[in-house]
């Protein structure tokens, strides 16, 4: 039975190809996931200048409720501006913020179809050679992502820009409100995190960056090589230090188990230094310190906020709740562990 959001997929796809005739869009079918946005895979046939073409498509849909609360703008021209870069990442096709067309804004975009994506199989045995080799090329285009231009790549202009000194104060003020709004219990060791990182602030961000905002395992496609073909995930996507983004990526709950590996691939130590030759920027070690313990209380709010979310009825979907059963408690010792306290 075809999906009911298949035929005003294709009336709108027509739209924005008046040169096609027939266009037509087939097993469009959800993909698991997608705690911010809803995400599709469908086949795309159209016919031009009488021939005939398909193409394998996502969609990218806004939920009722998410996990995080994003415009899907940002992720949309974050993905635009390092395609066809050393920055691996699936082509932008349309995006819509009305919506009229299928109920809740979304865009479009290329399929990058044959490679994995999930941590459980990179982690299942069957990858562990190349395991230094998925390291080297994380770190390498995350080192990518922190050198590139944001002025130069147009993301200042659809951006807030902020000062290099406030960097850090901005994405913490942004978060603490976050867990105020969304906490349903006392959270002792957010909170004593929250106060040493409110003591104890950064140095000025030695560069604005782009953040991805969410760059760990399980948010790139990787093949049996160990090679990855593109980077996903980014509606967090945001102008500040790009050592948040280093930090997040050696947060404790990202080891996936296999303590003492960051991301579950390297030694931290590793993976910060294959970082700094592909960013040529310095990870000062007090620096980093600070932003591993923020990203800390970052996932901290993620996950009371999925929690809340689904609490209030919002969005019921199983991946809401379950990273708040999976993760607070997680997220409470990995913050003592950076902090040194476990």
């Amino acid at each position: 039975m075809a999906h009911p959001l298949e035929p005003r997929l294709a009336d709108y796809i027509a739209t924005r190809m008046p040169q096609a005739s027939g266009v037509a869009v087939s097993h469009l079918e959800r993909i698991s996931g997608g705690a911010s946005r809803e995400t599709y895979r469908f086949r795309l046939s159209w016919t031009d200048a009488g021939t005939a073409r398909d193409r394998r498509l996502i969609l990218r849909r806004d939920p009722p409720a998410s996990l995080i609360d994003t415009e899907r703008r940002v992720e949309f021209e974050a993905y635009r501006a390092f395609h066809g870069s050393a920055v691996p990442v699936p082509e932008m096709l349309w995006l819509e913020e009305a919506s009229e067309a299928l109920d809740h804004p979304f865009f479009i975009a290329e399929e990058l179809t044959g490679y994995q994506a999930a941590p459980q199989m990179l982690f299942s045995g069957a990858y562990d050679a190349v395991h230094g080799h998925v390291a080297e090329r994380k770190w390498s285009i995350l080192g990518e992502i922190a050198r590139a231009d944001p002025t130069a790549l147009g993301l200042t202009d659809v951006l807030p820009v902020p000062d290099l000194d406030a960097c850090w104060s901005r994405e913490l003020d942004h978060w603490e409100a976050l867990i105020d709004k969304d906490a349903t219990e006392p959270l002792p060791v957010t909170r004593a995190a929250i106060r040493w990182l409110r003591a104890n602030p950064p140095p000025p961000a030695q560069k604005l960056s782009l953040v991805h905002g969410d760059y760990r395992t399980g948010n790139f496609l990787y093949d049996a090589k160990g090679d990855i073909h593109g980077v996903l995930d980014w509606e967090m996507a945001h102008l500040g230090d790009p050592l948040e983004d280093l930090g997040w990526s050696l947060q404790p709950v990202w080891t996936f188990g296999r303590t003492g590996r960051a991301g579950g691939l390297a030694p931290a130590a590793d993976a910060v230094a294959i970082w700094e030759r592909a960013s040529g920027l310095r990870a000062d070690p007090a620096a980093l310190h600070w932003w591993t313990l923020f990203n800390c209380v970052k996932g901290q709010g993620i996950w009371v906020g999925s929690a809340a979310a689904f609490s209030r009825g919002g969005n019921r979907a199983p991946i809401m709740i379950y990273p708040a059963w999976w993760l607070i408690n997680a997220q409470d010792r990995a913050m003592l562990q950076v902090m040194g306290k476990l």
